[in-house]
């Protein structure tokens, strides 16, 4: 049994152009929002909060992109596993960074998570679209992964 375990995670220069992709695509919306992006185990690696974004949407971009690295799963995919289970549905969400509502999506090379990108400011949908456009962005070149 090997010990160790390779895994790949996206840096820093990744991590810049999907605040600058999400950035620009946000612009383009029409939306001012807040950028988090981190690496496969949940580390904040860039921010970005563009002028007049509410304060606190810069918390909850990052705890989108936390809770994405810490369970692989787009947050717009959280409400509706958990809607039906009340005990659940209710208990969970006062986990702490547990976003369960759109805006936060995984970064993936060749399948295997080694990033993930939260957005918030605009509506959930608008945060998505967002998050989606900056996350293509950090693996354009994935030649910018690492292994840890």
């Amino acid at each position: 049994m090997m010990a160790l375990i390779n895994a790949s995670t996206i840096g820093w220069e990744a991590a810049r152009n999907a605040v600058d992709a999400a950035v620009a695509e946000a612009t383009s919306l029409g939306v001012v929002v807040c950028v988090a992006v981190v690496d496969r185990a949940g580390h904040l690696l860039a921010y970005g909060r563009m002028d007049g974004a509410p304060l606190l949407s810069g918390q909850l971009a990052q705890d989108k992109a936390y809770t994405v690295a810490a369970f692989g799963l787009p947050t717009h995919e959280w409400f509706n596993l958990i809607k039906d289970e009340t005990a659940l549905l209710h208990g969970i969400v006062k986990t702490e960074r547990l976003v369960v509502f759109g805006g936060g999506v995984p970064v993936t090379v060749d399948g295997e998570l080694v990033g993930a990108v939260g957005v918030s400011g605009g509506s959930t949908e608008e945060d998505r679209l967002v998050a989606e456009c900056g996350a293509a962005a950090a693996i354009r070149d994935s030649s910018q992964a690492r292994t840890v």
